[in-house]
């Protein structure tokens, strides 16, 4: 007879298997679509393997729209975004977790309070400051409005209360700066929550489509998803090729995933051996 132990680990792996194949198959069926000729898209009954597989309609989206372009400037966004939106982040948390100076909890949960207000209640405030700054169709209007958020620092604040206090206070008996404590004990103790910051930021900001649809009405500085929205016709839609480009604005999402799993999971770990 199979023991138990074993009959559960079959058991779980069955489950586990089931799971993946629900949570793979939306993109097995964009793959399956993208590849499809214009008669399958059309028959009575969905096909699930296309009869004719057609690998060009992932070049020929490009010569239908500018998605070139589009791409370009959502990865100018995304990583800009990440480099600052994390710094200025790390800065603050390192500030309300390892200062002591008046009025630190209740300005902390001034910030905090901003995570219950809605963004579409702040759109038009800061569409005006951006039209009064000319920063309208511009990069700039595009990354600094949301270049700090709560969440971030909130997350860094609560990592950061970990780190013990007494690394920084051997580093200022060393006659170090302040800066260069942060930059030399602080940020080596933090990959986990970068990697966890860098990922939150890239796949916020590359999703975006309220923002950049506000802020932008010059087809030269579309995002990705600008053009997915465009690309979309009023009476017929294309659904090879609008699976082609989806996929393919997935791609960017899961290579900064993969860059940074390990640290997350390092977090993982280590925050198990602190508990």
């Amino acid at each position: 007879m199979i023991k138990k132990e074993v009959l559960k680990d079959r058991i779980a792996f069955i489950l586990l298997l089931l799971a993946a194949m629900v949570t793979l198959f939306p993109l097995f069926w964009m793959l399956s679509t993208a590849l499809k000729p214009s008669e399958d898209l059309f028959a009575k009954v969905p096909i699930l393997f296309p009869s004719n597989p057609q690998w060009s309609n992932f070049a020929e989206i490009f010569s239908m729209a500018p998605f070139a372009r589009y791409f370009l400037n959502s990865g100018i966004v995304a990583t800009v975004s990440v480099l600052l939106t994390v710094f200025i982040n790390l800065l603050a948390g390192y500030t309300f977790a390892k200062y002591r100076f008046r009025g630190r909890k209740v300005l902390f949960l001034i910030v905090l309070s901003t995570l219950m207000i809605p963004m579409q209640i702040i759109m038009v405030p800061n569409f005006i400051i951006l039209s009064k700054l000319g920063w309208l169709n511009s990069y700039a209007g595009l990354i600094i409005p949301r270049a700090a958020e709560a969440f971030g620092l909130f997350l860094s604040k609560q990592f950061m209360d970990e780190i013990p206090y007494e690394l920084i206070e051997a580093a200022r008996i060393d006659g170090e700066s302040e800066f260069k404590i942060f930059v030399k004990i602080i940020l080596p103790n933090c990959k986990p929550l970068i990697a966890i910051l860098s990922i939150f930021t890239f796949m916020w900001r590359w999703n975006d489509f309220l923002w950049p649809l506000i802020t932008t009405s010059d087809k030269d500085m579309y995002t990705v998803q600008l053009g997915l929205a465009s690309f979309v016709g009023q009476f017929y839609v294309e659904w090879n090729s609008l699976m082609a480009i989806s996929l393919l604005a997935i791609i960017p999402v899961l290579i900064v995933f993969l860059m940074f799993q390990k640290l997350i999971v390092q977090g993982i770990v280590t925050t198990g051996i602190k508990g």
